[in-house]
């Protein structure tokens, strides 16, 4: 089992980026605002494909950019830190 997020915990973001390539995805640090456990079909997929505790929510980010801050809500973790828009528990140093 994984951590589970909660408030004030500190995470990173996976940031978009650009279509045209001008600004690459990049993990930006961010603070958990909201957890919102899963219902309806979302936790319906939960059950069949057996997600971890930690996978069974969706949660809410303060991001902190270097030119400001930024919000998103209903966000996925993604332990692969590959997609935008997600979020990832930070590596250990």
């Amino acid at each position: 089992m994984g951590q589970k997020p909660t408030v004030g915990r500190i995470v990173h973001y996976v940031s978009y980026g650009t279509p045209g390539g001008e600004y690459t995805s990049q993990c930006r640090a961010a603070i958990v605002t909201e957890v919102t456990p899963l219902e309806g079909d979302e936790a319906a997929q939960a059950d069949i494909e057996n997600w971890d505790d930690s996978q069974r929510c969706r949660v809410s980010l303060a991001v902190l950019n270097p030119t400001g801050m930024f919000f998103d809500t209903r966000l996925c973790q993604d332990e692969v830190h590959g997609r935008g828009g997600t979020w990832h528990w930070p590596e250990r140093a």
